[in-house]
């Protein structure tokens, strides 16, 4: 009994050994690495990309051209290194923005990185509204607001950007503009983006991370209004949200607000921003809606994708899965980010996009050429009146109101970077609108001509060239290779060739043919997406 009690005793001892030994030789218990802390305040994008190197390095490419000839009608910056002007791409906008910044310098946005370089390049007129225009463009805005306080808004551009750091100068959207340090969680940023959502109930604290994978990007992507005073000084920065609600920013209720309506508006501030001189009229402006447009019931919308599941996919880095912060079109990587649901062949999707964005572009033509012919007629109304001629002022208030409603929905869809896209149905109802709207203006305009004895032409001559050559301080000029054309070949027929006054002989160049609805794809067994966006 004793000896097997000390036989026990020697395995006890021996078994303790044996754990000492192993707890000797074993590695300490894992513990988390710390890789960093981001300050309060931080704006610097490498600060924060020394904690997370992966999504820096990404956000860094949006610097980087983006393959050409991958988008009809988006070329942004492309590997053509090609600057695009939108007023010869759509020659009635010369037209219908003379009088206006817009109107001498516009070109597609070529992302990201250049937001603030792009202002510091393009003609000085579009800078007039003061320190007011970095405030979607920089991330040192919503400090400068915050030190300067109204002062900001009105003071020259150029003493406000000379305010931002040196080395952070040409600095466009950064990290602190949509994650918070801490969490990394998103949030929203600009003073008038957390403002301007409790016009429409929404609490920005309260979203939910999908609803701010949109929101965070609404920050930017909205039309705002740069309210005056008597001496046309800038004033404030808002979203005309009165009135609306989360999913129905209509752009009906945004026009109620540019016109005062005192049931959305009861400022003493004024919303016109500048004069259009075709008309003489003072107007507002709309500006890059995608925000608005995109959650007005969109079929995507509505199926709970954000702005960020498209541009912003999810990609894998290595064996690490993370968003894609450099921010582009899915045309641009080949439809990747539609493929994490659609199971259709790039092709198939692509081919899709181009259908919708022709339908758009022909409707685009309609509604601007229309309004464009109204503006010229308001031209010849009020070079009747100082010739002395009655002019009907009943006819005249109808065809001004119609005439307004026209445009203000044409710089709509053209300031909307989708190209109808984002919601195609609320595009084709807005352009409808406005066609029709300034068919009846000029209707209207005829009638008041014809009371006053003065002969209206069936065609009337755009002089377009007037508007398109010789563009402020570089000076511009038309460029004919970059014309969309009609892709159904109807514009034509509608205003002739003859009637837009160009100056210029345009390019011999044939319509191209429009893109061919898709045939359905065969049937077959839907694949698993890769990565499917976080709902």
């Amino acid at each position: 009994m004793k000896r097997h009690r000390a036989s026990f005793v020697v395995w006890l001892m021996c078994l303790a050994g044996i754990i000492l030994m192993a707890g000797a030789c074993s590695p300490s218990k894992p513990e988390p690495v710390k890789t960093g802390t981001i300050a309060d305040g931080e704006m610097d994008p490498a600060k924060w990309g020394q904690v997370y190197p992966l999504e820096y390095d990404q956000w860094k490419k949006t610097k980087d051209p983006k393959p050409a000839g991958t988008s009809k009608y988006k070329k942004g910056y492309d590997t053509d290194k090609v600057i695009y002007d939108k007023l010869s791409e759509y020659p009635y906008l010369a037209l219908l923005y003379h009088g206006w910044g817009f109107g001498i310098e516009y070109n597609e946005a070529r992302g990201h990185h250049y937001m603030v370089i792009d202002q510091l390049e393009i003609d000085p007129s579009r800078l007039g509204a003061g320190g007011v225009c970095l405030s979607c463009k920089t991330p040192y805005a919503a400090k400068l607001e915050k030190e300067l306080g109204p002062e900001y808004f009105k003071m020259k551009y150029l003493d406000a950007h000379a305010k931002i750091p040196k080395e952070h100068q040409e600095l466009g959207v950064a990290c602190i503009e949509c994650h918070d340090n801490k969490t990394m969680g998103l949030r929203l940023y600009h003073p008038a983006a957390l403002e301007s959502f409790k016009f429409i109930g929404q609490d920005p604290s309260k979203m939910t991370r999908q609803e701010l994978r949109s929101a965070a990007c609404g920050q930017c992507h909205v039309t705002y209004i740069i309210p005056r005073d008597k001496d046309m000084k800038s004033m404030a920065l808002f979203f005309p949200w009165q009135g609306s609600k989360p999913g129905d920013i209509s752009v009906e209720n945004i026009i109620k607000v540019i016109k005062k309506d005192p049931s959305v508006y009861q400022s003493d501030w004024g919303t016109g921003e500048w004069v259009q001189k075709v008309t003489g009229f003072k107007v507002a402006f709309i500006r890059h809606p995608e925000y608005e447009f995109y959650t007005r019931n969109s079929t995507h919308w509505n199926a709970n994708v954000a702005c960020a599941d498209c541009h912003m996919p999810y990609i894998k880095v290595g064996a690490n899965k993370i968003s894609d912060h450099d921010v582009t079109s899915p045309l641009k990587t080949n439809m990747k980010a539609c493929q994490q649901c659609h199971t259709e062949s790039p092709e198939w999707l692509k081919n899709q996009v181009t259908v919708i964005q022709d339908r758009t572009v022909s409707l685009m033509f309609r509604s601007g050429y229309a309004t464009a012919v109204a503006a010229k007629l308001f031209e010849m109304v009020h070079q009747a009146q100082k010739d002395g001629k009655p002019i009907d002022q009943k006819l005249y208030d109808q065809a001004k109101d119609l005439y307004l409603e026209a445009l203000y929905r044409v710089i709509y869809i053209n300031a909307e970077n989708s190209v109808g896209f984002h919601n195609p149905s609320e595009g084709g109802r807005i352009l409808g609108d406005a066609t029709a709207m300034a068919g009846k203006s000029e209707a209207l305009l005829r009638q008041i001509l014809t009371k006053a004895g003065v002969e209206v032409p069936a065609d009337v001559n755009l002089e377009l060239g007037k508007y398109l050559n010789k563009r402020g301080k570089k000076p511009l000029n038309f460029k004919p290779e970059q014309e969309f054309k009609d892709p159904f070949g109807i514009q034509e027929k509608l205003t002739p060739a003859a009637s837009l006054g160009m100056g210029v002989a345009p390019a011999a160049t044939t319509p191209a043919a429009p893109a061919a609805p898709a045939a359905p794809p065969a049937p077959k067994v839907p694949a698993a997406p890769s990565a499917a966006p976080k709902k």
